[in-house]
This record gives structure tokens, sequence and C-alpha cells, in this order.
């Protein structure tokens, strides 16, 4: 589904990284680590198809409007409710609009109970999980996910993960990058670790090695 090959990326004169390659098969996840400013962000926008190497090709092997990026900023409108949120959200994405459809999405992340009030109101676990109900509304087939744990808390964690094994059983594939490594690694099937301006770690992820990506 995805494909990169030999990807380097500057900002001016100092290089991000260099020489990274990867591929994401159907119904795969694939965990991205590292230490903060190894890239990894970066990364992800180039494979999301959001920014651009200086180096090296990207292959995306399904439809732009099957691509789905969940990033730090939620794309969420505060002033409208729960409900009014996805409403939007599924007319963007040409997805089943009615009452039931979105009822039964919110229930999903167990937001039913607050449909008609604002996303402003929410905790940060709330909105993650109101954009998480936007981001599967269109059912991508290929997923980017920045941090999607970060700040939650233990319900709306479980929740995620309950979301990314769906998704994975329909056979997307997901790119993750995480800092809840040993949390979110029992859902990966392989990890690449970017340290020190390169791949330091790639493989299966019964094989990571967290001592290598520092």
């Amino acid at each position: 589904m995805l494909q990169a090959a030999g990807l380097a990326k500057f900002y001016g004169p100092r290089l991000v990284f260099k020489n990274v390659s990867l591929f994401v098969d159907a119904g795969e996840a694939l965990l991205v680590v590292g230490p903060n400013g190894a890239g990894k962000s970066t990364l992800l926008r180039i494979l999301a198809g959001a920014g651009h190497a200086d180096a090296g090709t990207v292959q995306r092997h399904v439809e732009p409007e099957r691509i789905g990026f969940l990033g730090h900023r939620p794309f969420l409108y505060p002033q409208l409710t729960a409900m009014e949120n996805l409403r939007f959200w599924a007319g963007m994405f040409g997805a089943p609009n009615d009452d039931a459809s979105l009822t039964a999405m919110l229930e999903r992340v167990e937001l039913a109970a607050v449909a008609n009030e604002r996303a402003g109101h929410f905790s940060r676990g709330m909105a993650q999980r109101l954009n998480l109900a936007r981001l599967f509304l269109a059912e991508p087939e290929l997923l980017f996910l920045d941090e999607p744990g970060t700040g939650l808390d233990r319900r709306s964690a479980v929740i995620l993960h309950e979301e990314i094994t769906r998704a994975k059983e329909r056979g997307a594939g997901i790119v993750w990058i995480s800092h809840h490594v040993e949390h979110d690694l029992p859902l990966a099937d392989r990890v690449i670790g970017i340290a020190r301006r390169k791949t330091v770690f790639i493989g299966p992820a019964e094989d990571y090695e967290p001592e290598a990506v520092c």
C-alpha cells in the first residue's frame, strides 16, 4: 500500500534524516519510534503527501481520498456539537450523514451521550475520540497517526487501540508514531526507529531493540 525509498530531508543546511526506506502492506501497522527531534513527524507528513522530501521517492497505492491523517491539531470546530462536527466531515468525505449512522459512530467512541454538546467543551481525551470518529467516517485504506495517544485518559487509550485493531482487521495499512512504545508495540507488525539522522532499526515488532533507538 505504501513504499518509500531513500528519503532525505533538510531544513536549510541541517540534515534531518537520510536514506530512509520502508513499506507498509494491507492490514499492517508500522510503528515509527525515535527521540524528540529525530524527524518522525516530518517523515510522516512526507509519507502522507503533506510534505516533500529532498531526495527519494514515495509510492502510495491508494487513491488520495482513501488516505487518513491524524496529527497534533484536531480538525474539529469547537463551536459545533459533536454531531454537527461529524455531519460536516461526513459531507466532506461523501460518507452517510444521517442521524443513525453518525450516532453509531459516536457510540463506537463512547460519545453518544454528549452528541449535542459543543466540541470546544470536551476534554483532551474526548476531543481525540471525536477526532478518531471523524477520521474513521471515511474508512481510509491508509492511515497516518502522529502520536494519537498523547494526553489520553485510560479509557480513551483503550478506544484508540480498539479502532486501530478494527482498521487493521478491515485491511487498512497504518503508519503510527508512538511515544508510548511499550504500550503500543503489541499492535504493531513492524517497527522503524529513526535516530542520529538515519534509520537505526527496522524489522518485525518482536525483534525491536529499544536500546538502538536513542
